[in-house]
């Protein structure tokens, strides 16, 4: 297993909004036209007709006057030559200025071609449909993988509850439900979407995050009695195996989901803080999710505040795996601390509860996690330890919000400690070593090490982008001030490696590129769909042949190579091969958050809209002396 992470960093900047905009409007005039000659003075006489005539028609230069005309356009009157020039300049600025806007508004359109996809949306988009692989239950008809139908229908009935346990995700290549890390892997999904809605948005798929998100919720819900406000049980898997096993289970027989027929028993817990924490963080976060839809999202607070209640029961605070030979060899839990922690924080994002935000900011909490101490390992975000991913979340706080009393002291320690995380990752501090090709080694060289590293790239570029929202260059490293682009480096160095740029040529993201695994340790991507229904033990000769698998299980990010970057393509291998889902969740997150088709930057502020305005930044005055 591993262990916890830190966090730290400084900004102290404001942001400007700048906005534009601008109105057109169009007048026009008309002019009434009246000629106006001078009256002459004519002269009658009573003589004839002859000299009357003559008096018309003949000129006499000395007698008439210059005749000027003019134009009355009732409040004034403008001679001919005034209204030749003021007509003039109408025309010339309606070429200029109007006769553009009428060919704009009013002729066909052409729009310029849009961006094309980077690579990091190319990927993903391919990265997503791995949950839609991984579905249990009774699959949608647009699940979008073809050799997938229902499976698991009958999950959690043995325990005589007519719903089951029917929904949620296969882990990775078995067909295991651990709630755990399934668990924290939507966790991190929601947490991507709060902070990049635009440009999932953007890219399609923000529709289909929140389908995926809701998949796993809707099932969570399931595994307690979240219409209660108390309980005192949870549901912390389904299926499993006992290490060694000889009798059919999810790891001895080789199946596919839709196929097992095998038993597959329901493990209860009554005690578990952390994975009741963790499951309390993923109900939260995909609350704020789905705020849009207001009873979808107070069921999921609901559901959060009861797991978290139970949680802080202190007559539960064993470990969830404790005695649980299903689990303790897989899903392991070092502790509960940073659940309390990380779940604090996102039920305080959730409701606005103060008392959250206080638990979360509880100087006994981070002393008693060993949160301050710098070990490495305590820098690595993992479905076991939450502790770097939470004081991010709590660093977020205090960046954008900067509550004051009585949250600083305890935010500013977590920032620090973020910013010291953040220098972890920079290969001139030498904390973590690399392979010769550049892949960091966040747990110390040992086999499914891409999890930790696509983690890592998520929280170095996401502290990035929280630093450009609030206008700061960059952060100090001890001495040294180190540009926020370098840790966007860092997290485009390790996602390129991921994606084949590295000695292999290889990428590790099935379907992504034109050379990736093709032997992926995965039951249903390994068992042909010929209609055929092979049994527990004749599955076998698919896990051992040395042929491709006959099904893609495309977005899949397999466990990746060794510390010496070499990578054996072989579907019996599970630490070179297997994909899971919390390792999914992490690819997806830096995935998204390093995508530039729809542009850069974070949506400061959807996730803080529960949380209602603070009172006074300072501590009060002390009391007067009195003798």
């Amino acid at each position: 297993m591993h262990t916890r992470n830190l966090w730290g960093g400084s900004c102290e900047l404001s942001p400007s909004e700048i906005t534009s905009g601008y109105e057109t409007s169009r007048t026009g005039d008309q002019w009434d036209k009246a000629a106006l000659l001078d009256n002459g003075h004519h002269h009658h006489h009573h003589g004839g007709l002859d000299e009357t005539l003559q008096s018309w028609v003949l000129e006499r230069p000395g007698n008439d006057k210059k005749k000027h005309k003019y134009v009355d356009i009732g409040c004034m009157k403008l001679s001919h030559k005034a209204l030749k020039w003021i007509s003039g300049i109408l025309f010339v600025a309606f070429c200029v200025i109007g006769l553009p806007i009428i060919v704009t508004n009013y002729l066909p359109k052409h729009h310029s071609k849009p961006i094309p996809p980077d690579n990091y949306t190319l990927a993903l988009h391919k990265s997503l449909l791995f949950f839609n692989a991984q579905k249990s239950g009774k699959l949608p008809k647009n699940n979008g993988v073809p050799w997938r139908g229902d499976s698991g229908l009958r999950d959690g009935k043995e325990m005589g509850d007519k719903k089951g346990l029917v929904g949620g995700y296969y882990d990775a290549g078995d067909n295991v439900k651990f709630h755990f890390p399934m668990s924290f892997a939507i966790t991190m999904l929601s947490w991507s979407v709060l902070e990049y809605k635009h440009k999932y948005v953007a890219v399609n798929e923000y529709h289909h995050a929140r389908e995926l998100i809701k998949w796993g919720t809707d099932y969570l819900l399931l595994t307690f009695n979240s219409s209660a406000t108390k309980i005192d049980k949870i549901q912390a898997q389904v299926g499993g195996s006992l290490n060694g096993s000889k009798t059919p289970d999810d790891h001895y027989c080789w199946q596919k989901p839709e196929n097992m027929d095998y038993p597959r028993p329901t493990i209860t817990v009554f005690e578990g803080p952390d994975l009741a924490g963790e499951m309390a963080a993923a109900l939260a976060a995909a609350s704020i999710v789905f705020q849009d839809e207001s009873a979808y999202s107070k069921k999921l607070v609901k559901g959060a505040e009861t797991l978290f209640s139970f949680a802080r029961d202190d007559g539960k605070r064993a470990s969830y795996s404790r005695g649980q030979p299903h689990i303790e060899p897989y899903y392991n839990s070092s502790g509960y601390l940073d659940e309390y922690m990380w779940g604090g924080a996102w039920l305080f994002y959730a409701t606005g509860n103060t008392s959250y935000i206080s638990l979360a900011t509880d100087p006994d909490l981070p002393q008693k996690a060993h949160a301050f101490y710098m070990k490495p390992d305590l820098s690595v975000l993992s479905w076991d330890n939450k502790l770097p991913a939470a004081m991010l979340l709590l660093t977020r706080f205090r960046m954008f919000l900067n509550p004051g009393y009585p949250y600083e002291e305890m935010l500013s320690m977590y920032h620090n400690i973020t910013s010291l995380t953040m220098c972890s990752y920079l290969q001139q501090y030498k904390v973590f070593r690399r392979t010769k090709g550049g892949l960091i080694q966040l747990n110390h060289g040992r086999h499914q090490s891409l999890q930790y590293v696509v983690n890592a790239a998520f929280m170095a570029s996401l502290f990035a982008d929280y630093m450009e929202a609030r206008g700061v260059p960059g952060w100090n490293c001890g001495p040294n001030y180190i540009p926020r682009s370098d840790l966007k480096s860092f997290a485009t160095s390790q996602m390129d490696y991921i994606m084949g740029i590295n000695p292999m040529n290889m990428s590790y993201i099935v379907g992504y590129g034109k050379k990736f695994p093709t032997h992926v340790h995965h039951r249903g991507a390994s068992i042909p769909n010929n209609h055929k229904i092979y049994s527990c033990t004749d599955g076998w000769k698919w896990r051992d042949t040395p042929n491709k698998n006959p099904n893609n299980i495309t977005g899949a990010m397999v466990g990746g190579p060794d510390c010496f970057d070499r990578f054996r393509d072989s579907t019996k291998n599970y630490s070179y091969t297997e994909p899971t889902l919390a390792g999914n969740a992490g690819l997806v997150a830096a995935l998204v958050s390093l995508t530039k088709t729809a542009g850069s930057g974070i949506d400061i502020n959807s996730i803080f809209t529960y949380i209602p305005p603070f009172g006074p930044k300072h501590p009060p005055p002390p009391p007067p002396w009195t003798p």
